[in-house]
């Protein structure tokens, strides 16, 4: 097989590693599992997680590790050292964890959270590797290798994001930065797979190219404002505890609404792109095309979400087509050219 295609399939297989690790982040989120392991980069301490309520409760006669994580009195406690337990539980033991008062244990959101990371660790050496072998084969530093070392850059920031997202117990900030972390490193993958292919590009009429341009702008406002009704829907969940859904609705704010009737305007500038682009070239009607294809899908599930009572299932959906559809902008801006 060529080398360059080999490489080339390689980077996609990177770039769906990539929509994977956002997904298994929307269902940790959706699962309310972000803290199914209180510490990072272990889990209670452990590079394997329990798998049993008895193990993270104190035990008599047992052998305790160093940094091994018990949950004692509602708090969450740590080995000093390696010892063996007596028959009751001796403080001198134990350290209070500080980084923050979450002290509960399921196996569930615990899984759901440590695949979370497996999976984001083997995007890092998947990352790691594509690095390799583009200094390998393109055997200088070139555009290509520079932007796989970003990659990595990324991929460290992420790490070390995830870590403090969890020290926060959560904070919706750095949940947001985590998101635009993600999607930094597709764009960053698209851009890499244009570059392989010898930018080609597609001639179009300016206001085309122009309302690409405008839609990808709109497409960033819109995901920070879904960010913000992410972060209202993970409230309620922790005050109701998803009982009641069918009245989050209307405890919903201005907001909310506001992203509701910005989706409006995007659908509208993506039929107007792709009305536009009916006539021209194949390539150029496929890229509108599938936008609307897409934006479609996007409302469709936006649309179950709100009159479905917020389906746990549709909530990854939605994030995952959000990013596929900021992805496709991306493509199209890079690859559609304007007519002077």
């Amino acid at each position: 097989m060529n080398t360059s295609k080999a490489f080339t399939r390689y980077v996609w297989v990177v770039l769906v590693t990539v929509f994977l690790v956002i997904i298994a982040g929307s269902v940790v989120r959706t699962t309310q599992s972000g803290m199914g392991c209180p510490d990072w980069p272990t889990c209670f301490g452990s590079i394997v997680p329990p798998t049993d309520s008895a193990q993270v409760v104190f035990q008599p006669n047992h052998i305790y590790k160093k940094g091994q994580f018990i949950i004692h009195n509602d708090s969450l406690k740590y080995a000093i050292s390696k010892f063996v337990s007596g028959t009751d539980y001796t403080p001198n033991n134990w350290k209070q964890y500080e980084k923050h008062n979450y002290a509960k244990f399921a196996v569930i959101t615990t899984w759901i959270e440590y695949l979370n990371r497996l999976l984001g660790a083997l995007l890092g050496i998947l990352i790691l590797v594509q690095v390799i072998w583009g200094i390998i084969h393109f055997k200088k530093m070139n555009t290509i290798v520079w932007l796989s070392i970003g990659l990595v850059l990324i991929t460290g920031f992420q790490a070390w994001l995830g870590k403090t997202v969890v020290d926060s117990n959560l904070a919706l900030i750095k949940i947001t930065l985590h998101m635009f972390g993600a999607l930094a490193m597709v764009f960053l993958s698209q851009y890499i797979l244009f570059l392989i292919k010898g930018k080609p590009s597609v001639v179009v009429p300016r206001q085309v190219s122009l309302a690409t341009t405008i839609l990808g702008i709109l497409l960033v406002v819109q995901l920070i404002m879904g960010t913000n009704v992410r972060g209202q829907i993970d409230n309620l969940v922790a005050s109701m505890s998803y009982i009641n859904r069918n009245g989050w609705v209307a405890e919903l704010n201005i907001w909310f609404y506001i992203h509701r009737s910005f989706s409006l305007v995007i659908a509208a500038l993506v039929v107007f792109i792709y009305s536009k682009s009916k006539g021209l070239s194949n390539t150029s009607s496929t890229l509108a095309r599938r936008l609307l294809v897409v934006v479609i899908l996007e409302i469709s599930v936006g649309i179950i979400l709100v009159y479905a009572d917020f389906p746990r299932a549709a909530q990854p959906i939605h994030l995952l087509l959000s990013s596929i559809f900021i992805a496709l902008v991306f493509d199209n801006i890079l690859k559609l050219k304007a007519t002077k």
